[in-house]
């Protein structure tokens, strides 16, 4: 059976969540986990096993700057007296022509950069907030 292109999901349909509130000023979001493997080499056999030694959860979100909140959060790793700052994000897909809706919650959220100053003049200025995490959760899988 062919594909059916109506059923294709558009990115235009994205948000992000953080805890709860609509990022909105983000239009762009990625998230992947790395799966970390040992090579084994098996002796009589020409093949490279592997074995799965661990999981690196990497992703970033970015978007318009409005407001200084998410920066502001953040910064507080900067004062030696406190804990990092950690979170929770929501991505979410929500085409009203594909099959359904996805939504995928990423846990222990840890951003990796602050961007303190980044602007030029006659230009909209975007921000990109590279993180890690520790765990995922599909909550609403994309099916037929």
């Amino acid at each position: 059976m062919a594909i059916d292109g109506v059923r294709v999901v558009n990115g235009t349909f994205g948000y992000i969540y953080k805890e709860g509130k609509w990022l909105s000023q983000y239009n762009k979001a990625n998230a992947k986990v790395e799966i970390q493997k040992a090579e084994l080499k098996v002796a009589g056999d020409r093949w490279t096993r592997h074995k799965v030694l661990g999981l690196k959860g990497t992703g970033s979100l970015s978007g318009y700057k409005v407001t200084d909140e998410l920066m502001q959060e953040v910064m507080v790793v900067t004062n030696s007296d406190k804990p990092s700052y950690r979170t929770e994000l929501i991505y979410a897909l929500k085409d009203p022509e594909a099959w359904g809706f996805e939504r995928i919650r990423l846990m222990n959220v840890m951003f990796d950069s602050i961007d303190v100053a980044n602007w030029e003049a006659g230009k909209e200025i975007t921000e990109e907030w590279p993180f890690t995490f520790e765990g995922y959760e599909l909550l609403d899988p994309i099916e037929e």
